[in-house]
């Protein structure tokens, strides 16, 4: 899961394992949130347009937070955890199915 918006990535986090908890058909393995680095995207530039006047500068940054979740469980269960939440907008899933 990655998001510039911490809330909102924290609350499909909370439902995400709300959900895999609740599903008693499958009984998945919940592993995580696991809290990945975050990366800060940073831009410096010139306030004034011209380059003319004195020499300040605004600096600007976007912070991307990622988390992990593992669900050991089968893909059909994992896609039915998943449909069932509601995601929050500015939310990106990715989802890995590891064969074994």
């Amino acid at each position: 899961l990655t998001s510039c918006n911490l809330k909102s990535l924290e609350k499909v986090c909370a439902d995400l394992i709300k959900g895999a908890k609740n599903e008693n058909q499958y009984e998945p393995k919940v592993k995580g949130p696991v809290r990945m680095p975050t990366k800060k995207l940073r831009i410096t530039t010139r306030k004034t347009p011209c380059g003319e006047g004195s020499k300040t500068w605004d600096k600007f940054q976007l912070r991307i937070h990622k988390r992990v979740i593992d669900l050991h469980a089968s893909s059909d269960a994992v896609g039915k955890i998943t449909s069932t939440i509601a995601m929050e907008p500015g939310v990106d899933v990715e989802v890995t199915i590891a064969e074994n």
